[in-house]
């Protein structure tokens, strides 16, 4: 009881290696096209709030939820593929299934875990079929490990943010 006042530096150290890691993934981009720049000033606006919202670098095949400026989870993803790609913009989470059917020209898959719809058919999930975080392999969605999946579904709202962008590289190169 004596050291109580240690509590926020535990706190501190304990997410400064998250920290870390979501800056070396995240800078300012350079404005490209309208989308860069609506993904950039959204991205000032939450990191200037203290609200939750979920980034997806789709370059780096990451997403890291925050609150306002602070990184709380930082993990990898896959998303979609070149002939399937998911797109970039600012979204929301529209709706939430803890389990769902996911269907299209040549997939069904049934009970879907804690799929977090933020844009038509969209979502981001747990996947259970496969094992390729890090590599772009799903049809749109944002496929996630399932305890991921979970933990990010018991943390988001319907009307948590949703930012997906390109990697930092995207930006570099528009000096």
């Amino acid at each position: 009881m004596f050291f109580h006042w240690l509590s926020p530096l535990r706190t501190w150290f304990a997410s400064f290696p998250l920290m870390l890691i979501a800056l070396a993934v995240w800078t300012t981009p350079a404005l490209t096209n309208p989308v860069s720049e609506q993904i950039a000033t959204r991205v000032m606006e939450l990191q200037d709030s203290e609200e939750r919202w979920i980034e997806i670098d789709l370059t780096n095949q990451r997403l890291i939820a925050w609150e306002g400026r602070q990184p709380v989870y930082a993990i990898i993803v896959s998303t979609g593929k070149d002939s399937t790609p998911t797109h970039p913009g600012t979204f929301t989470i529209q709706s939430k299934r803890r389990k769902d059917r996911m269907r299209g020209a040549d997939y069904d898959l049934a009970n879907v875990p804690y799929a977090m719809y933020y844009h038509r058919g969209y979502a981001i999930h747990g996947a259970y079929w496969h094992r390729k975080f890090g590599t772009p392999v799903s049809h749109g969605c944002v496929n996630v490990a399932v305890d991921h999946a979970e933990w990010l579904f018991d943390w988001a709202s319907v009307g948590t943010p949703v930012v997906i962008h390109q990697g930092v590289e995207e930006f570099a190169n528009d000096e």
